[in-house]
């Protein structure tokens, strides 16, 4: 087998990334035009995955690629890591670094965990952004001081949730799509990660969530702004439109 094509396909996809990066994270972006990138990497992903054959699917190594949060407690992110690692046909679990900082690692093919890796950071910034937009907001004022903590995590909340199920939505139209090609490439890519994690032999656990309180006014809110995020991959260059209520 010639891997050429293989890495020139990676390549591509690599820089398309790079420059999507460059527009949004490194220049500062609003949210819904860094979730309209997160809709064409998605895009641009499927057709990287529709370039290989099975065979070069199943020769493929796995690889890991941590994204640090830099923080000790928990984050949004928390709540919607999972979503985006099932987007992207990978693994992940959750880590100490020496620092004692939590980071996440996500385990799969390198070109899927190159857009988990991008999309992470893309929800991240997006979710910070509009944490921000919604501390100037006229019903985030019309919280006492002593609320205005768990109204801004509240907030955060419903954000992270919302988009975790669109995302959710979303990878289960792609993977419709691919069934009507007639290739299974979800389950190739499956058995792949799934043969090459179990050599890993990690003991990871599953963290129960305790009961969090929130203000469902605020987790409304954003769950509001979420929702209202329209991030539809595979429909060409078109950006989102926020939709009016």
């Amino acid at each position: 087998m010639d891997p050429s094509p293989n890495l020139a396909a990676l390549d591509k996809l690599k820089t398309r990334i790079q420059a999507l990066r460059a527009k949004t994270i490194d220049n500062g972006c609003t949210e819904d035009e860094a979730l309209s990138a997160a809709a064409k990497v998605a895009e641009l992903l499927d057709r990287y995955d529709l370039s290989l054959t099975d065979v070069e699917i199943r020769e493929s190594s796995c690889e890991q690629r941590a994204f640090e949060t830099f923080r000790k407690k928990r984050i949004p992110l928390d709540d919607c890591i999972g979503s985006i690692a099932l987007f992207c046909d990978c693994r992940v679990w959750r880590e100490k670094n020496h620092a004692g900082e939590s980071r996440y690692v996500f385990f799969g093919l390198r070109s899927d965990i190159e857009v988990a890796h991008y999309l992470t950071e893309l929800i991240d910034g997006a979710v910070r952004a509009e944490q921000g937009r919604y501390k100037t907001s006229a019903e985030y004022q019309k919280f006492r001081h002593n609320e205005r903590h768990l109204a801004n995590a509240s907030f955060a909340l419903g954000m992270v949730s919302s988009i975790a199920h669109k995302l959710t939505a979303m990878k289960a139209a792609r993977d419709q799509v691919g069934i009507s090609t007639g290739r299974g490439l979800v389950a190739v890519k499956a058995a792949v990660v799934d043969t090459e994690f179990d050599k890993l032999d990690l003991k990871l656990r599953t963290q129960r969530g305790g009961s969090r309180m929130v203000s469902m006014e605020a987790y409304e809110a954003g769950g509001v702004v979420g929702a209202s995020l329209a991030i539809n991959p595979g429909i060409g260059e078109g950006r989102p439109v926020r939709r009016t209520r």
